[in-house]
């Protein structure tokens, strides 16, 4: 239980809207492994897309935050750092998913 907790903590700190894109381009991967699997690595790329433009956005309100505040403490900034983190972690993730269905679903030699 604990676990979930801490997971859906991650969520909603990577920010809700981004999270979801990722999470949805995620169950979308599955299926094109399904029906379509020419259609696996571009999904995967575009959760890895999709989680570094949101983490770029996320920096982006950080650098706004800290332009607008004359002393900003550090722990601050790394708290920043980490949650800007969490949406390119997860369209890694996704991407890795991606490249492990891509090779099972190739040919066999």
């Amino acid at each position: 239980m604990q676990l979930l907790t801490n997971l859906f903590s991650l969520f909603i700190s990577g920010g809700p809207v981004g999270m979801i894109i990722i999470t949805l381009l995620f169950i979308a991967l599955f299926f094109a492994a399904w029906k379509a699997p020419a259609w696996v690595k571009e999904i995967g790329i575009a959760a890895l897309v999709v989680g570094v433009f949101w983490t770029l956005c996320g920096y982006l309100q950080m650098a706004d935050f800290m332009a607008g505040h004359d002393d900003v403490a550090s722990n601050i900034i790394a708290g920043g750092i980490k949650v800007g983190l969490i949406p390119v972690l997860y369209g890694l993730i996704v991407y890795f998913v991606s490249l492990v269905l891509r090779v099972i679903h190739k040919p066999k030699i």
